[in-house]
């Protein structure tokens, strides 16, 4: 992150990463939500946080960027360690606990770099010490304050570090959250869910959600499953490689309920080109990545679109858009 921020101070040094990392394909291309995305492939929120580095991973290549969580006031999250690398499953687990420097902070950070290269969400949550049955105040404060520089809202409620956050995933509360946020902004709005929910617990809920108003589903955030690796850490959620199946699992199920009715974000697991064409297939407009690029390096964004390119003219697929739900 030093070296991103450091990047974005020599202006001729940022268009040459820019030449290097980004591939400019028309088929590549969607318009969602009456925003251009480049490509299908983002970075999922959690590795900027505060919204530091936008210019920069913009210029990495990627389609679109998720900053936060961001919580209403600053907070330092977990105590260290809280980021632990399981190099063999190319996986990672993180407690992190929404550590960020809050909303003022990610609120001057945008508008410096408004409007950005590429749509740029921004994920919310409540802060630890707001107890659940005022937690919509949070999300309501978050949206209202951060409404004039966000290309889409997404409501975090499945992260496994703040205690209690997962109990807010009931039907009835997904739908009061949904209210609160969509009466502050006109902006999309999204929810991400858990991938330990049973199939049929996510589809009622994803159903529950797209009825409230919500014009979109990220599946799926980390997993407390700790059986898929050999020696967890003892809190945390997973990510990575170990994730891969259950994501995958989860849009296919939520697909076959909301597919058409909004927009469907996949991420865990994501790799090679092969996972992302999958997912397209699958039922999603989008993808995005975070662990594989931390394994991978800044020049994987580059390699899946130029090889999703490659599986879309194998298959006489005309573009990007045309691949969506096709195994649906």
């Amino acid at each position: 992150m030093s070296g991103l921020q450091s990047l974005q101070q020599l202006p001729q040094a940022l268009r040459r990463f820019e030449r290097q990392h980004c591939v400019i394909d028309r088929r590549l291309e969607q318009e969602i939500w009456g925003q251009r995305f480049p490509n299908p492939i983002g970075l999922a929120a959690g590795f900027d946080k505060d919204a530091v580095a936008v210019p920069a991973l913009a210029a990495m290549g990627f389609g679109f960027l998720e900053v936060g969580t961001v919580t209403p006031k600053p907070q330092s999250g977990n105590p260290r360690p809280r980021l632990f690398r399981h190099r063999e499953l190319h996986s990672l687990q993180n407690a992190m606990g929404f550590n960020n420097a809050g909303m003022e902070s990610l609120s001057r950070r945008l508008a410096q770099n408004w409007p950005p290269p590429v749509p740029v969400g921004i994920n919310v949550g409540k802060n630890r010490q707001t107890e659940l049955m005022s937690a919509g105040e949070d999300y309501r404060t978050l949206v209202r304050r951060l409404k004039e520089h966000a290309s889409y809202f997404v409501i975090n409620i499945s992260s496994p570090n703040t205690p209690g956050l997962r109990d807010l995933q009931q039907g009835e509360t997904v739908a009061g959250l949904l209210d609160i946020c969509l009466e502050e902004t006109e902006a999309p709005v999204l929810v991400k869910l858990s991938p330990d929910m049973e199939d049929d617990e996510a589809v009622a809920l994803a159903r529950a959600a797209v009825e409230a108003g919500a014009a979109g589903l990220i599946l799926t955030n980390t997993t407390v499953n700790y059986s898929l690796v050999p020696e967890p850490q003892a809190t945390g959620g997973l990510s990575g490689r170990v994730l891969r199946r259950r994501s995958f699992e989860l849009l296919k199920a939520v697909a076959s309920e909301v597919y058409g009715r909004c927009i469907l974000v996949s991420v865990g697991g994501i790799e090679s080109a092969s996972d992302v064409y999958a997912r397209l297939r699958a039922g999603a407009h989008l993808t995005q990545i975070y662990t594989s690029l931390i394994y991978g390096g800044s020049l994987l964004v580059r390699r899946l679109n130029e090889e999703l390119l490659d599986l879309l003219e194998g298959d006489g697929v005309r573009n990007v858009a045309s691949a969506v739900g096709l195994d649906v």
